[in-house]
């Protein structure tokens, strides 16, 4: 609203009998009535605070456009008012439904449920843009290269790729940067912001679970027997190994553990398990396991049952979730300490209990498919290859017929 129309040019006057004011022709209007801003046709914006709704670099009591200021105590009718201007002046969409602009990797990272894959695909795509462009990326970097023709695109990909390999790097570790690259330019072909793929492109041959070994029963016994139970550190680092062995249980599922989801009586633990997001999945545990957990509970006296299962205990994080690589930290200590010279972690564990369990039940891999809760059962089919070494068994059969 302006002061008069002959100091505004692009003012429009409206005048009635009960309604006087000014409207300023910018494709929207406002309406001083009773001390609020009435935007669109239904629409009222907070209180006037002594800042124009139109400006935009929100100049004190003047319009956006022509500067000139307020009328002060207008009072008009406003439904009557909007329904006469809404013939006069048009309308322009609202803010919130223009387009907004698109930062690809930050949309790409905000659809990852985990943390670890959101740091991972973050860490490997930086890694990415430092090789091609010698910056981080950001929007208008990954807007570049997007927008380059097909075949330049692929070409640049085919020789990080080869940078990637004589540097010495794992097979896996090549897959997962191809991997976070490929997924940019999915999300990208999605949103319309690019016009090829990257699916072609083929990633390096990797043979899973190459040692599932792991840990002899007899040793995992000592670095059980070597826990301290008479101390509360002692305690929780007992029933963590109990469930790590006993379970099979990845480290991850353990640390996302609360008190809750703990039934002794029922002798059962809810876990969310790998890849499913936050679908709870109902596991049994022995009763060994169970007289762990509720040592170390008791002995930790926390009432809130929304609680973390494990805790960590050392004076800079005392009370705090542990973490997947502070439990990792743990089974490394735990196994150093009981004479263990085999590098350890949990993932170590799991593989000694899945392959102890199924020396146990003579290869049954359906039933140890149970424990391990695999949803490819040729994985489980490595596990008791290694287990069996038929190879040894051969290679001894034919040394003997020389």
């Amino acid at each position: 609203m302006c002061r008069t129309s002959k100091d505004c040019p692009d003012a429009i006057a409206q005048r009635g009998s009960s309604r006087i004011g000014w409207v300023h022709n910018a494709g929207e209007y406002l309406v001083w009535s009773k001390g609020s801003w009435g935007m669109g046709k239904n629409r009222v914006v907070p209180r006037y605070q002594r800042d124009c709704a139109t400006s935009a670099d929100r100049h004190p009591l003047a319009c956006g456009k022509c500067r000139y200021r307020k009328l002060k105590g207008c009072m008009i009718e406003e439904t009557s008012f909007l329904r006469t201007m809404t013939e006069i002046v048009p309308v322009t969409p609202s803010t919130l439904l223009q387009p907004e602009p698109i930062d690809i990797i930050e949309r790409l990272l905000q659809d990852k449920r985990s943390p670890n894959t959101r740091h991972a695909y973050q860490k490997d795509l930086r890694d990415f843009f430092n090789f091609l462009a010698q910056s981080p990326p950001t929007p208008e970097l990954v807007a570049q290269f997007l927008s380059l023709p097909r075949f330049d695109a692929i070409a640049k990909v085919f020789k990080y790729k080869a940078w990637l390999m004589d540097k010495g790097l794992s097979e896996a570790t090549v897959n997962r940067r191809l991997s976070a690259i490929k997924s940019m330019v999915r999300l990208a072909q999605n949103l319309g912001k690019c016009s090829w793929s990257l699916d072609h492109i083929k990633g390096e041959k990797v043979r899973q679970y190459r040692d599932t070994s792991g840990i002899a029963r007899q040793d995992f016994k000592r670095v059980l027997e070597n826990c301290d139970r008479s101390t509360l550190k002692g305690k929780r680092d007992y029933a963590l190994l109990r469930l790590l062995w006993d379970n099979a249980l990845r480290r991850g599922e353990i640390a996302k553990c609360n008190i809750q989801d703990f039934n002794a009586e029922r002798r059962t633990l809810k876990i969310r398990g790998k890849g499913r997001g936050t679908e709870v999945e109902v596991i049994h545990l022995a009763n060994s396991t169970v007289q762990a957990l509720l040592a170390w509970l008791q002995a930790r006296r926390e009432l809130k049952v929304k609680a973390p299962l494990f805790v960590s205990l050392d004076r800079a994080h005392k009370g705090h979730r542990l973490t997947g690589s502070a439990i990792y930290g743990i089974v490394q200590q735990a196994c150093l300490e009981a004479g263990i010279s085999k590098k350890m972690s949990p993932h170590r564990i799991r593989h000694s209990s899945i392959t102890a369990a199924l020396d146990m039940t003579d290869g049954n891999v359906r039933k140890a498919q149970k424990l391990s809760r695999h949803r490819n059962l040729n994985t489980l089919m490595i596990y008791d290859d290694n287990r069996n070494q038929d190879q040894l068994e051969l290679s001894e059969l034919l040394a003997n017929l020389t």
